[in-house]
């Protein structure tokens, strides 16, 4: 199975990405890494967790690497937990996959 595969979900408004943020980070990284027992993707953000300081951070750097405007990006769930779901519309699944695979760890 290809990495970030369990991460990275079809649904019927748009690819749903498993994240496990850390916030107030050295340096912003989108993939950062996998967590296999979470079955999610790493994301870190030099954004503190104040204020949705890092949500916003989050959201630009997911845009950024898959390449679709930031409105295209929404958390759906963990707004106050490191632990989140983002929906990306406009970009099928095995895209993302495959520029996640090009620019991950």
């Amino acid at each position: 199975m290809e990495p970030y595969a369990d991460a990275v979900v079809e649904t019927g408004k748009g690819v749903a990405i498993a994240l496990d943020v850390t916030a107030g980070a050295k340096k912003a990284s989108f993939p950062a890494g996998y967590n296999e027992w979470r079955k999610s993707i790493r994301c870190q953000v030099a954004a503190p967790a104040v204020g949705g300081k890092a949500n916003r951070a989050i959201i630009d750097l997911v845009a950024e690497t898959l390449g679709v405007p930031r409105t295209d990006v929404c958390i759906a769930s963990g707004h106050t937990s490191s632990s989140k779901v983002l929906v990306i519309s406009g970009v099928s699944r095995s895209r993302i996959l495959a520029i996640l695979n090009t620019s991950g760890a």
